[in-house]
């Protein structure tokens, strides 16, 4: 049977020292129990390591041979403990996560990032997924997390609120609207607006639409044939306007800009995870918490 590690740390201090007085008071123990540790861990190993007499204390060959083969013993004992704590915190493995499209550009490798940063153990891959599939790939672990725009619907899973963006509409710079600070929301409903194809985000696509319900006349939409049209020439030309969330800021091509609906709700976005949690799934959540709060993604 092995020693117990805490009276073979002691011998490790005392084969340092050679003295019991020194060893006890580094250790911070009474001499006698430092004593008796030694005899205890002498006759569990069968052989004597110390030879005392009232001078000093001389390690034998068998104690010689412990104080050099002990440590790098210990170092590995004490990694194997830090490996089975870190993975029953979470910060240890491999964590998958998908993304709704719209979220890549700030908040899925903002978060990507808070989770490589402090849990250097995680094996971290993300991939954009269709947003109507997520929920659906958490619950079967297919991936371990997903970022959403939109409370997306689902069976097993949790949705934890990530982040709250307010509505606006982009549009070209040079667009009469684009002079006022914020935009009513019946001024914008004159123009075609462009929305993305519904298939793509349900939630969001009925979100946005239904801020122009009551307007009338009834606003022109206009879906663009591919999603995600990169050339978005309708909008530069000034001709529509698309209802975004704010972060359309921060991805903005030049002669577009953005300005928020006066009146609209916020957009929001959320963190998925399986009903049945792991420690991984809640230091997930966890370091989701805290990078909210540190950028302010959730402002009361």
């Amino acid at each position: 049977m092995a020693p117990d590690t805490v009276s073979l740390r002691y011998f490790l201090v005392l084969a340092q020292e050679l003295n019991f007085t020194r060893a006890a008071t580094r250790i911070g123990i009474a001499q006698p129990a430092l004593s008796a540790r030694m005899r205890r861990l002498e006759a569990e190993l069968g052989t004597s390591l110390l030879a005392r007499n009232t001078r000093s204390v001389v390690l034998t060959t068998a104690g010689a041979a412990l104080a050099e083969s002990a440590p790098p013993a210990l170092a590995a004992l004490d990694r194997a403990w830090d490996t089975a704590r870190n993975a029953g915190a979470g910060e240890l493995g491999t964590l998958r996560i998908g993304y709704s499209l719209s979220t890549g550009a700030e908040t899925a490798p903002a978060l990507v990032d808070k989770l490589i940063r402090d849990s250097p153990g995680l094996e971290v891959s993300a991939a954009p997924m269709p947003t109507p599939e997520i929920s659906a790939a958490v619950a079967d672990g297919r991936i371990d997390a997903g970022i959403t725009r939109g409370e997306q619907p689902g069976r097993g899973v949790r949705r934890f609120l990530l982040r709250r963006q307010r509505i606006g509409v982009q549009l070209a710079q040079h667009h009469p609207l684009a002079e006022h600070p914020q935009i009513e929301i019946a001024d914008a409903a004159a123009y075609p607006l462009r929305l993305p194809d519904r298939a793509a985000n349900p939630v969001i696509h009925d979100q946005l639409s239904a801020l122009f319900r009551d307007i009338r006349p009834s606003p022109r939409f206009h879906t663009p044939a591919v999603s995600f049209d990169l050339s978005q020439r309708d909008l530069y030309d000034g001709l529509t306007l698309a209802p975004a969330g704010e972060a359309a800021i921060s991805t903005q091509p030049a002669g577009l800009t953005w300005r928020p609906l006066h009146g609209a709700p916020n957009l929001t976005i959320h963190l998925v995870l399986p009903r049945v949690q792991s420690p991984l799934h809640r230091r997930i959540r966890t370091v989701a918490k805290t990078l909210a709060h540190e950028l302010n993604w959730l402002p009361s």
